[in-house]
């Protein structure tokens, strides 16, 4: 089994979670991730809790795979080793505050021009060139200044959503740039300035509101659990005390629900009912008829029959019914990785080639490798040959 990185060598200034992440899934596919963190107690994710045997959480899931070097680098030696690890690098990413990069001599344009073949990744809140490009952002601030709160929870009370999906979205784009970039470094053997802003990536995942606000004129206005563009689609309370997650995405599927789900032919030729945006009028309407037939029904009979009848459907679970669910468990998705207090359990990365093999890293301590790391660059610029 090969894996698709190995040989690629990624230095991180990272913290919290866009970065971190993104560079976790890099390091899962094969790739040497160096993590350089301030020597005054590293990432702050390292402090969030205790609650992995005293590592934290985020810490935990965002980090292993990776090699922990403390390094202050307003100190000119520290910064000599940080420039000593580019000079071999492939990929540098970072989410640093606005303008740390260029405060430390390292604007993305002044390293494209010294290392020429490396690929850099500047994460940013709200990019270059606008009103907001100083300002702090966090994965709230960016939900709530991008809509997407305005869109979640219900009229009047706006919600953040659970999944921090600003930084996660971020990670997302700024791994797949990566691979991107060095696939199109074979052919040019250049590397690549990607500039990525949380608030481009929540902008672009708002494109259907976004969509409906520029063309119609018309807010979208949020539903709880549910979708402001479908009906009916929701959760819905069962006679043994759970929560149904059932509804429709297509007119062909409200047909098939009302005809073979709810036995109720006449509601699939009811004029009112025809298109979804009538039905997304309508959507109190028939949230009542799908409430009232789902009070009536165990949630396992609802499921069953939703099943056979070709109506998507889930239970509402909550985080601890994740950790045990089955579907994770009888598909072998957790894995053991090291740790500075021994294997803890990790899920295994969603996107893998069958033949590809998985890099199962230890969750390094802070700085746990700066020494190594020191030699190594010292060795490197005593004897050039090496590597």
């Amino acid at each position: 089994m090969n894996a698709p990185l190995a040989g690629v060598t990624v230095v991180s200034l990272e913290q919290a979670i866009s970065a971190p992440l993104c560079t976790r899934h890099l390091a899962d596919l094969g790739a040497r991730v160096i993590k350089i963190e301030n020597p005054k107690g590293g990432d702050s994710t390292r402090h969030y809790d205790g609650v992995v045997r005293g590592m934290a959480a985020h810490f935990v899931w965002l980090n292993h795979g990776k090699e922990s070097a403390a390094l202050d680098l307003t100190d000119p030696t520290d910064l000599e080793v940080f420039t000593g690890l580019l000079d071999r690098a492939d990929v540098l990413v970072s989410n640093l505050a606005p303008g740390a990069l260029g405060r430390l001599g390292l604007a993305p344009d002044t390293l494209a021009d010294t290392y020429p073949r490396l690929v850099v990744v500047d994460i940013s809140g709200y990019g270059t060139g606008g009103v907001l490009d100083d300002k702090r952002a966090y994965d709230l601030l960016v939900q709530a200044e991008a809509g997407s709160c305005s869109i979640t929870g219900w009229p009047g009370q706006p919600v953040k959503s659970g999944i921090p999906i600003a930084d996660v979205g971020t990670a997302l784009y700024a791994y797949s740039a990566v691979l991107a970039a060095l696939y199109d470094r074979k052919s040019t053997g250049r590397g690549a300035v990607i500039p990525i802003a949380m608030f481009d990536v929540v902008a672009e995942m708002m494109g259907f509101a976004l969509n409906q606000v520029v063309h119609a004129g018309t807010e979208p206005q949020p539903v709880g659990m549910g979708s402001p563009m479908i009906a009916p689609y929701g959760v819905f309370d069962t006679a043994d005390g759970q929560t149904a997650v059932l509804g429709t995405t297509s007119d062909r599927e409200w047909r098939r629900l009302a005809t073979d789900l709810l036995e109720r032919p006449d509601l699939a030729d009811d004029p009112r009912y025809a298109r979804n945006a009538d039905r997304v009028t309508r959507r109190a309407e028939l949230d009542e008829l799908l409430g009232d037939w789902c009070r009536q029904r165990t949630l396992a009979d609802i499921q069953s029959l939703a099943d056979r009848v070709g109506i998507g459907n889930a239970r509402l679970n909550t985080v601890r019914e994740l950790a045990t669910h089955p579907q994770l468990a009888e598909r072998g998705r957790w894995r053991d990785v090291g740790s500075p207090v021994g294997p803890v359990p990790a899920l295994e990365p969603p996107a893998m080639a069958l033949d590809w093999a998985i890099r199962a890293g230890a969750v390094p301590a802070l700085g746990e490798h700066t020494a190594a790391l020191r030699a190594e660059v010292l060795d490197a610029r005593t004897n050039p040959t090496v590597g």
